[in-house]
């Protein structure tokens, strides 16, 4: 937490606030880091020393994306460190990876006492802060139209497939991601987004989560009962509580299903982009019971 009025933590509480209506009287340079990232360790302290001598120019807004996984996905980050410069409720600019200081500032000087826009990265905002106000439909319909006017930003499709992926849409939001081009396949926004409609497509007609509970206490050896439950509690955003489902799945009957504890497992570390200290945790827990 920073002490300095140019410096914020940014959480889902209090991201409208701080960057929608924020960037309607100031710049909004949105800094995407984790704790474990090393370039982002190199990077912070260029974006700490510029925002203190900006003095008020821009807004340095921090976002922990071990701790703040909606918003990267919302934002459509794929890597940290990655900066995002916002103004009058639009994305301007961005850039990824540890820039020296000198690159920072060009892109700072490109925009301040502007107001640039750029017409997807205005809709995605727009989209952005109607999911934030609990808005899906608003959020849909300005991202199709978007789409539909512009289908070769993959940047709109894999927030529009994100937002369908959200709301139980399995069939629409994997017809979208069909139509990413193949070199897409292994991009960790893609992976994360297949292994979310794979859960919505595992819980569809199961039963509500007290009841698969009850399942679980009257027959834990029920396995379709704790998949069904270990996918429920990941759409929630209880990772770490499913996770621990598929693992119990893994030491109850770990060919059950074609691996299928083994294989939730690694849907929610897609989930996760492959990294970060949860990552770690779990592969550690899942290969001690491999092995």
């Amino acid at each position: 937490m920073s002490d300095s009025p140019y410096i914020v933590d940014v959480t889902k509480e209090n991201i409208a606030q701080v960057v929608l209506e924020g960037s309607r009287s100031a710049l909004i340079v949105v800094d995407f880091w984790a704790p474990w990232c090393q370039p982002c360790q190199s990077l912070l302290p260029v974006m700490h020393k510029l925002a203190e001598e900006y003095a008020g120019g821009f807004i340095l807004a921090k976002v922990n994306i071990d701790e703040e996984q909606e918003l990267a996905a919302q934002f459509g980050v794929r890597s940290v460190p990655t900066v995002k410069f916002v103004f009058n409720g639009q994305l301007v600019d961005e850039f990824s990876g540890a820039l020296p200081e000198s690159q920072v500032r060009t892109f700072l000087e490109r925009h301040l006492g502007e107001a640039p826009t750029t017409p997807g990265g205005g809709v995605r905002e727009q989209a952005a802060e109607a999911l934030a106000a609990g808005d899906e439909q608003r959020a849909i319909d300005l991202l199709a139209q978007a789409h539909q006017e512009s289908p070769d930003d993959h940047a709109i499709t894999l927030d529009l497939a994100g937002v369908l992926a959200q709301l139980g849409e399995v069939a629409s939001a994997e017809a979208l991601l069909k139509t990413l081009p193949a070199e897409m396949a292994g991009d960790p926004e893609v992976a994360g987004l297949k292994a979310r409609l794979g859960f919505a497509g595992a819980v569809k007609g199961a039963p509500a989560t007290s009841e698969l509970e009850a399942k679980l206490a009257a027959d834990p050896d029920d396995h379709q009962a704790r998949h069904s439950l270990a996918a429920r509690k990941v759409l929630a955003g209880d990772l770490e509580g499913g996770m621990e489902q598929f693992l119990e799945i893994m030491r109850r009957d770990g060919a059950w299903n074609e691996g299928a504890g083994r294989v939730g497992m690694l849907a929610v570390f897609d989930l996760l982009g492959g990294q970060g200290p949860v990552v770690a945790k779990y592969r550690r827990k899942m290969f001690a019971m491999l092995h």
